[in-house]
């Protein structure tokens, strides 16, 4: 029964995608908003970490292009294509993977909010909306992490665009040395990436560990 349940859960997430029906099919085989909102921040933690290593390694495919010295240009066009090609989907797992945060946190401090004006004791409400705050609070820390590290993901795959089509379009030596010039702003937005997406993991794991205390 449980089985026919999980399967019915993943059919309604394949048709609808992140909605109230597919929360509530969760929530009848025991699996809360709570528990989705935290493998979902996992996922999107996980998502950041290898969009980072990834872009890593643009950056050190960009150079060696740029140090090129001999060889077959095409072969290193065609890698540092391929490179920029899945740079650009782990960019948009990231993109995908905040979004779903962002819905069922939506879905979840709604509830919340909704259930909280349910209590009849005024303690336990009040406990209630001091939990409610904290966590919201710690939410809101959370995004605009996510956020600000996703934002430096277009300005790190531009500049990665531009080289792969100059080099398309220009298959010599002397082209590809003049690369190096822009070196330097390529590995500036690729640092400034790094720096957010760690930071972001960081609000991500310490989100977590909150949740898992409650």
């Amino acid at each position: 029964m449980k089985i026919r349940l999980l399967v019915l859960a993943a059919i309604i997430i394949g048709v609808s995608g992140c909605s109230s029906a597919y929360y509530g099919a969760m929530e009848k085989i025991g699996i809360h908003k709570r528990d989705i909102m935290v493998d979902r921040v996992k996922a999107a933690r996980d998502s950041q970490n290898e969009a980072k290593e990834q872009f890593l390694t643009a950056m050190e495919q960009f150079k060696s292009v740029v140090k090129f010295q001999g060889g077959d240009l095409e072969d290193k066009y065609n890698k540092l294509n391929e490179t920029l090609e899945q740079s650009e989907a782990k960019a948009d797992t990231v993109r995908k993977r905040i979004s779903a945060v962002e819905d069922v946190s939506e879905a979840l401090f709604s509830e919340w909010r909704g259930e909280i004006k349910q209590y009849s004791s005024n303690s336990l409400r009040q406990s209630s909306q001091r939990k409610y705050d904290a966590t919201k609070r710690k939410y809101t820390e959370l995004i605009r992490a996510m956020k600000k590290a996703e934002a430096k993901l277009e300005p790190a795959l531009a500049p990665l665009r531009d080289q792969v089509l100059f080099m398309k379009h220009n298959l010599n030596a002397k082209a590809i040395a003049g690369l190096s010039d822009e070196l330097y702003s390529v590995q500036i937005n690729v640092d400034q990436l790094v720096r957010e997406i760690e930071s972001s993991i960081a609000q991500a794991d310490s989100f977590i560990a909150e949740l898992k205390k409650q």
